[in-house]
């Protein structure tokens, strides 16, 4: 099991991803998504909403990272793995798109999905933890509140 439960609901609390990608010639892109969810132990499937910049490095090189953190506590992870674009399509489409479609409503169509097979998994936590040893979730959120007047 790769996505642990903790994990899994990391991913369901968080309200972007950013995905990162490179193209043929190794030139990067990341682009933040909106519409995510934790598929089974070991996959994500991503709504391309407005990425047709994700989909063609997709197409040219699979290999992404993907990271989600909860901005106030500042801990999250990153994940990395292999994806694939599925389209409208592929067999599969309609089953894996339709909680993606529940989640974005008639106001965010997409023709394709994202499909990660995670291989990684690299907790992400801010430096205040690390550089100040025994900091509390609840006082980073509210340093982290003060910080953006939240």
């Amino acid at each position: 099991m790769i996505l642990t439960p903790k994990i899994k609901a990391s991913i369901s609390s968080s309200i972007l991803c950013w995905l990162a990608t490179t193209d043929g010639d190794g030139q990067p892109n990341v682009s933040p998504k909106e519409m995510f969810m934790a598929l089974g132990d070991d996959r994500i499937i991503i709504a391309n909403i407005a990425s047709p910049q994700t989909v063609k490095n997709i197409r040219q090189q699979p290999l992404v990272a993907v990271s989600f953190i909860d901005v106030l506590v500042q801990k999250g992870y990153q994940l990395k793995g292999v994806a694939r674009i599925v389209g409208k399509g592929e067999a599969e489409f309609k089953e894996l798109a339709a909680p993606l479609k529940e989640m974005a409503g008639e106001k965010f169509p997409f023709s394709t999905l994202t499909e990660i097979s995670i291989e990684n998994v690299k907790p992400i936590i801010a430096p205040r933890y690390l550089l100040f040893p025994g900091t509390t979730e609840e006082e980073q959120v509210a340093t982290a509140r003060k910080q953006y007047g939240v």
